[in-house]
């Protein structure tokens, strides 16, 4: 099975990421995990990738972070979005759509 390169889709991690974080707030195996099966299996993301954009997305005021327990009594920090990251969500997704009309215009059938 052929999987997507990580750097065709780099642009579009925290696309991705908010996608899920639009329905509840996520913590980051379970984002990676949901991304596996979404993409079935298409692509991996790396956990210093996933990690390195909670920390972008965050700076930005696209998500905040809060400590939970989790149901085995472990602590995991789950993320949450927030008005301003809907907002860019909405705005990476309408970039996607020109970049797809675009791109799609050079791709011989």
């Amino acid at each position: 099975m052929q999987e997507i390169s990580s750097d065709v889709i780099r642009g579009y991690n925290d696309t991705i990421i908010l996608f899920f974080l639009r329905k509840e707030p996520s913590y980051g195996y379970e984002i990676s995990r949901n991304i596996r099966a979404v993409s079935d299996d298409k692509y991996l993301i790396k956990e210093t990738t996933l990690y390195s954009a909670f920390t972008r997305l965050e700076k930005n005021g696209y998500i905040t972070s809060f400590s939970m327990e989790a149901d085995n009594g472990k602590r995991r920090t789950y993320y949450k979005i927030t008005d301003q990251g809907l907002n860019y969500y909405r705005e990476k997704c309408e970039e996607w759509r020109l970049t797809k009309d675009v791109i799609e215009r050079f791709i011989d059938e």
